[in-house]
This record gives structure tokens, C-alpha cells and sequence, in this order.
């Protein structure tokens, strides 16, 4: 019996890269999207700080106003609501940033989400991060300490992900779904969905 689902939020609740977007805005996007081939290979924890490093001097109320219209992944609204009509308590763990999590909890009816702060100070981006979701096992631990406070096992947890750093929550899950996911998180899946609608995630479980 499901009790909580945790979404994974950029490429798998919404259709893109939150960075990414924000970074084309600022006419940094080529240099944000070269940090992932750049032959210096860098941890989930150094190649968020140096994407984010990109965005210094973007205006925050810009930040915001994209934050509001990210597209969410077709299918999101029947997902949530049929997951939310089965009781199951609804959390995005996004190593992304609350500024585009945010306005998706909202939109969808989530219950709770963690992601990463950027930094403004006197109204732009300081080009700093911190939050609860900068390393690549931050959704493992999470979750640990979520299963802990609700009083729930492994077998009561699902979780949707798509990237590497989703491996250390389907670590903690019961139930295990790859998204459109790379082939070592699909490695890892009891589920795998290839079609980018998440109403086949309905018709699987």
C-alpha cells in the first residue's frame, strides 16, 4: 500500500531544465550546458556551483516570473490528482531551486518539497546556492529522515526520477519508476516509462 510518492522535479514534473532555462535567458545557456560534457569531469555538488556561478547579476523578479510559467510535463495534473485521490501524501525532491518548485507545488496540490535557494542579494543573483538538495545523495538522506518522521517503510514509498541523482531515493523506495530516464537509473527501476506523459505511470501501476 502506496503512502507517499516523491517526484523528481526538472525533466520529470516539468518538461526542461530549470537551469537551463533560466540560463538562456541570461545568454549563458551554452556555457551552463558545456559544464555536462566538459572533459574536467565534475561531481553533482561542483557542477551545480559552477552552473549557478553563470547566473550572477540575473535580475530575482526575473528568476520569479519564469519560475511561474515552467512547463510542466504533460499528464502532471492527472498523475497528482489520481495519486492524491489514493491518499498518497505527494513531495518533490528537486536538485533544483525552490524558485521553480515552488509555483508546481502550488499548481498540483503537493504536500511538501525540497530543492535549493539561489542566492539575490539587493535584487540579483549573487551567483551562490544552498539548500537541502546540493549533493548527490541529498534525496537518500531526505528520505531517510522522511520514512523516520512518517512513520514509513520502504514498501510504502514510490518515487519518479530520471537522473543520476535520483538513484540514491529509489535506494530508499519500495516502488521505483524511471521517467524518460538515463539507462543506469532505468538499471535500477521497477518500472520504466519511455513516452513523455506521465499518465502512463497510471496505466503501469
Amino acid at each position: 500500500m502506496i503512502k507517499l510518492c516523491v517526484f523528481d522535479f526538472d525533466s520529470t514534473l516539468m518538461d526542461g531544465e530549470t537551469i537551463d532555462i533560466l540560463a538562456d535567458f541570461h545568454g549563458v545557456g551554452d556555457k551552463v550546458k558545456n559544464i555536462a560534457h566538459s572533459p574536467n569531469k565534475l561531481d553533482f555538488f561542483e557542477a551545480l556551483l559552477k552552473k549557478v556561478s553563470y547566473l550572477k547579476g540575473m535580475p530575482y523578479t526575473k528568476v520569479l516570473e519564469i519560475g511561474q510559467k515552467l512547463p510542466l510535463m504533460n499528464g502532471a495534473y492527472e498523475l497528482c490528482e489520481f495519486l492524491k485521490s489514493k491518499n498518497i501524501l505527494l513531495i518533490i525532491c528537486s536538485g533544483g531551486f525552490y524558485e521553480g518548485i515552488n509555483p508546481a507545488m502550488e499548481k498540483l496540490g503537493f504536500n511538501m518539497g525540497f530543492a535549493n535557494h539561489l542566492h539575490q542579494k539587493n535584487g540579483v543573483l549573487s551567483g551562490l546556492v544552498g539548500g537541502e538538495m546540493m549533493f548527490l545523495n541529498s534525496k537518500g538522506l531526505m528520505l531517510q529522515k522522511l520514512k523516520k518522521m512518517l512513520h514509513l517503510k520502504s514498501e510504502e514509498i514510490m518515487c519518479v526520477g530520471d537522473g543520476f541523482n535520483d538513484i540514491a531515493m529509489f535506494e530508499e523506495s519500495g516502488l521505483k519508476i524511471a521517467f524518460c530516464a538515463n539507462e543506469t537509473l532505468k538499471s535500477k527501476a521497477d518500472i520504466c516509462i519511455d513516452k513523455k506523459d506521465l499518465k502512463e505511470i497510471i496505466k503501469a501501476i
